[in-house]
């Protein structure tokens, strides 16, 4: 019987909540050329002489607020994910987890499966919307170690799931148990990009008139935008909520020129406009991270100090069982 491996690549986390470890883990991660996609020289001036030094206290008292007893979620999700799976899937295929950045690396975790003779290698990575700097990082990285194996194993890349039926379903379920119709809006809340890296991506149609927040172009399904916008609409289908009870927005960003509406300030405006309840889904995270656990959470605070009651975040799909249903359904390429 054929040996095969399933990879699980998520983004990754720091070892621990400590300075040291923070400047690592952000110098790693901020140096990807495809995360900062700008000349080499420029880039590591802005990153390592700018960025990291005026960033990395910030950085690690947030990681320090999202710390738990289990160390880092994002890793505890990931670990415990690849065990539900592994007793799932049988003993064909053996399941493993890495992060692109930090550890259990990319490169440690392709040796032990290269060590463990699979004779192919299924990897997916766990972003549901396509973007460069995300699944094109990992699918870079990952052949530039494999390239270097005198033997190649059969490699296939579990692409987007952004409308992928087993997704929607369960994050749909997900949602649906905080009874959205109890709340007087939705926020679609999805890291943002640079728009540059958007642009880059992005269909360009007749009169260049941008149509991804109404449909999703038949020619446009790597447009990072395009697939934010139909993951909400396939969502709310499922959901049977009307758009106009919803938003989508971006956050996370570093500068004003990033992919708008930001989530900030869209919850600053729902509250102004007398919103009292609002619900946040984040469908661009598979599992609680910085992003959701710490953001969100200050989103919460906003929002109430513009006149809101409760912001409440749908929790990710993290290692549920469900998902884990999902997870072997979309792998399976059915």
């Amino acid at each position: 019987m054929k040996q095969r491996a399933l990879l699980l690549v998520n983004v990754g986390t720091p070892d621990k909540p400590e300075k040291r470890m923070v400047r690592r883990y952000l110098t790693e991660f901020l140096n990807d050329k495809r995360v900062i996609d700008i000349p080499w020289l420029f880039r590591r001036i802005l990153v390592n002489l700018i960025i990291i030094p005026f960033r990395v206290d910030k950085s690690t008292g947030l990681y320090r607020r999202l710390w738990t007893e289990n160390g880092s979620p994002l890793l505890y999700y990931l670990n415990s994910l690849v065990v539900k799976l592994q007793g799932r899937i049988g003993s064909g295929v053996k399941v493993y987890g890495a992060m692109r950045y930090g550890n259990p690396s990319l490169q440690t975790v392709l040796m032990q499966i290269k060590n463990d003779g699979a004779e192919e290698i299924i990897v997916f990575p766990m972003y549901p919307q396509y973007a460069s700097s995300t699944t094109g990082s990992v699918v870079d990285k990952l052949f530039q170690i494999i390239s270097r194996w005198e033997v190649i194993p059969a490699i296939r890349i579990v692409g987007q799931f952004y409308n992928h039926p087993a997704f929607i379903n369960v994050l749909a379920q997900k949602i649906r148990v905080f009874n959205p119709d109890a709340f007087d809006h939705i926020i679609f809340s999805y890291h943002g990009l640079p728009m540059r890296q958007i642009n880059k991506a992005h269909p360009q149609m007749p009169g260049n008139k941008c149509v991804c927040e109404n449909e999703m172009p038949s020619h446009g399904t790597f447009c990072y935008k395009a697939t934010c916008y139909e993951t909400s609409r396939l969502l709310l289908k499922k959901l049977c909520v009307s758009s106009e009870k919803s938003t989508v927005s971006f956050q996370s960003r570093l500068s004003e020129n990033w992919l708008d509406p930001f989530t900030d300030e869209v919850v600053v405006q729902l509250a102004k406009n007398g919103a009292k309840r609002v619900l946040v889904v984040a469908p661009a995270f598979v599992a609680d991270c910085l992003e959701t656990i710490v953001e969100i959470e200050d989103y919460n605070h906003l929002f109430k100090q513009h006149g809101g009651h409760e912001l409440i975040l749908v929790p990710g799909l993290n290692d549920d069982e469900e998902w884990v249903d999902a997870v072997l359904e979309i792998v399976s390429g059915e």
